[in-house]
């Protein structure tokens, strides 16, 4: 260990004995081989003492990763948020702000009488890709260098079938995914796909039924990828967006899933013209990378509630860019994919600014057209279009005025979903299939 990641954990130590020493002192073990950290009783189930261990957790993971410049990272951010709540903690009372967390739990918004899906529409029959034919299915290369245990071509009904699969890449390991297959693609004709990335502690069953995707696909024919992200390779599921390792082409997590997605492709009549990529809060950060970084496969992307690209590199800014808003570290290029943003304004989780940064970084300089309208679910929202000379829209922000952190126009049999919205999967569709790769 470097002597500065040394000195932070002398520092943390230090830190939990001054807190012992006021007499009201409670236990909090950490995993991994950090020492247990002794609290006040006073911070016991405070969010700051929750913020300090989920934070340790992710040094921990980190320092036996053998990352320890992230984990350093990750210690400075649990002792600046931990030193300045011990004081507090023994006056008044001190409210959390969910800004802060970069890992949240979920939280559902929806109206006492809105109608619940039914779960044949919800959640189609699933079935594992071992139930290929031929049986159990031996992992395959893909054009993209990771293997994939291939599906072979199954008879989807007029429901739909969902299945299992997964996806390995030597840069960022082993991912499952679901896989929604549309009534459409018994025909064999090649079909979209649109790449679903749920948001923290979510997972694809949870993203299927909040957005309604695949009852969409039904309805419409096309295939829906969602990846899903695992606690090992982050404590509460979400794709890691924020580290400088997992936001390049080639690289950790972008490299996984665009490899995961041309194994689809390649196993399934999947049109290469029109695959899109959508994401929910962390997912929608991912999403905006991917689209970034792999432009001739991804025609147009969606981001929900989410962060540009580089908007951090570390926790520590992402920290920063989740409560105040981060811009782009470049503009719209030739090749940018089209961009769509939805964004609560009352979002206490994610910045609504961070929602127009992504916007300025695909629209670049274009000038908008802007309405007010109220949609049919209740909630009033603003809607920005960005148009080019020759007439194509390349970007649209959609700001849903009163909504949190919440998937726009969602169900509420799934997590962060608000059905007072206008629908943010009708219209991410509208604008992917107006967006084919030229």
């Amino acid at each position: 260990m470097n002597a500065t990641f040394q000195r932070l954990m002398r520092e943390a130590a230090r830190l939990a004995q001054a807190a012992s020493q006021s007499g009201q002192s409670g236990q909090s073990g950490l995993p991994g081989g950090f020492p247990a950290v002794s609290l006040p009783e006073a911070l016991q189930g405070h969010p700051a003492s929750a913020s300090f261990q989920q934070l340790m957790a992710e040094a921990t993971r980190l320092t036996q990763s053998g990352d320890l410049q992230a984990a350093t990272a990750a210690i400075q951010a649990a002792l600046s948020g931990a030193a300045a709540a011990v004081p507090a903690a023994f006056s008044a009372p001190t409210a959390f702000d969910m800004r802060d967390v970069i890992d949240v739990q979920a939280r559902e918004v929806w109206r006492e009488a809105w109608p619940q899906q039914s779960p044949a529409a919800a959640a189609p029959e699933s079935a594992p890709a071992s139930n290929a034919v031929g049986g159990e299915a031996a992992p395959a290369s893909s054009a993209a260098g990771g293997t994939s245990a291939p599906l072979a071509p199954l008879n989807p009904g007029p429901a739909g079938q969902f299945i299992t699969g997964s996806h390995s890449d030597a840069s960022a390991g082993k991912r499952d995914y679901k896989l929604y297959i549309p009534p459409a693609a018994a025909d064999g004709q090649p079909l979209p796909l649109v790449v679903m990335l749920h948001g923290c502690t979510q997972n694809p069953d949870d993203f299927a039924a909040g957005t309604g995707m695949n009852e969409a696909a039904r309805q419409r024919g096309f295939y829906v990828l969602y990846p899903a992200q695992t606690q090992r390779a982050n404590t509460s599921g979400c794709w890691n967006w924020f580290k400088h390792n997992h936001q390049k082409r080639g690289r950790g997590e972008p490299a996984l899933l665009a490899g995961m997605t041309r194994a689809v492709m390649a196993s399934h009549a999947i049109d290469p013209q029109r695959i899109y990529v959508a994401g929910l809060s962390a997912g929608g950060a991912m999403a905006a990378i991917l689209g970034d970084a792999y432009p001739e496969l991804f025609a147009a992307i969606g981001v929900h509630s989410g962060l540009v690209t580089g908007a951090a590199t570390d926790m520590p800014s992402a920290f920063g860019a989740m409560k105040n808003g981060a811009a782009a570290a470049s503009r719209r290029t030739k090749a940018s994919p089209p961009t769509i943003v939805f964004h609560g304004d009352e979002d206490a989780v994610v910045h609504p600014s961070n929602g127009a940064h992504v916007v300025a970084a695909s629209a670049g300089s274009l000038k908008s057209e802007h309405q007010r309208k109220r949609s049919r679910n209740g909630r009033e929202y603003s809607q920005r279009s960005y148009r080019q000379a020759d007439g194509r829209v390349v970007a649209e922000h959609w700001v849903v005025h009163g909504a949190g952190h919440a998937w726009s126009g969602g169900n509420a049999q799934g997590s962060y979903t608000d059905a007072q919205g206008p629908d943010a999967t009708e219209e991410m569709l509208r604008f992917f299939l107006e967006n084919p790769l030229p």
